[in-house]
């Protein structure tokens, strides 16, 4: 085994991918969450078609889109590991060592609150990028596929809306702890500069993960 394999197959070789393929995803949260936006535009949905249409068509935004289920695989498959190798670290000795007055609750149930994450996404994707991608929608008056319509009528579903927010509920918490935890992992850590990251880490995971929440909020109560 060479020393790259041995190296991210550790346990710091793999917070390491995991806090930069982390760092990665919220690049693309926020780039996804302002192309969204569209979606409040009062003009029947023009604004939003026009933006799916080029982030569906652009080579370049086809090119990154491989790079971020890549992003997306290492993550979840690292995070998984790292779970696994914690709970057998840590044994019978665990349900004695009171982790709960030792950690905050997001950093003991990173593993649930991505499982909540990764069963809204797998959703999420048939719902919208497989049949964006693959179905067959109405065109708008602009001849761009509709899928502003797609969307109004998803987020006329309850069950649905209920499963996006409890999603971006659980977004906010993996954020939270997730964001500062990266930094640190890269040897970001200062008494400096920590509470300061600490609190744009706070402010980036609620003003995200409300952002998304919004949306679904919005068509059902709204629309």
């Amino acid at each position: 085994m060479s020393w790259i394999s041995k190296t991210f197959s550790s346990s710091i070789g793999r917070k390491i991918v995991m806090a930069i393929t982390g760092l990665f995803l919220c690049s693309f949260l926020v780039v996804h969450l302002v192309g969204n936006l569209q979606l409040f535009k009062d003009d029947g949905g023009q604004a939003f078609n026009v933006y799916s249409h080029f982030m569906g068509t652009n080579p370049l935004i086809r090119t990154v889109e491989w790079v971020l289920v890549l992003g997306f695989g290492f993550h979840i498959y690292e995070s998984i590991m790292l779970t696994l190798r914690n709970k057998k670290a840590r044994g019978a000795n665990y349900t004695s060592s009171h982790a709960e007055q030792n950690s905050p609750w997001q950093s003991r149930n990173m593993g649930l609150l991505g499982t909540i994450i990764l069963i809204f996404l797998l959703v999420h994707l048939y719902n919208f990028f497989y049949r964006a991608r693959f179905g067959d929608l109405d065109p708008d008056i602009n001849n761009n596929d509709d899928l502003y319509t797609l969307v109004a009528t998803s987020f006329k579903q309850l069950w649905y809306v209920v499963l996006y927010v409890a999603a971006q509920i659980a977004l906010g918490y993996h954020l939270i702890h997730g964001f500062r935890s990266a930094f640190q992992t890269l040897g970001l850590n200062h008494r400096k500069y920590t509470p300061a990251i600490k609190l744009v880490g706070y402010g980036f995971s609620v003003l995200v993960s409300a952002g998304f929440a919004a949306m679904p909020l919005y068509f059902y109560f709204f629309k």
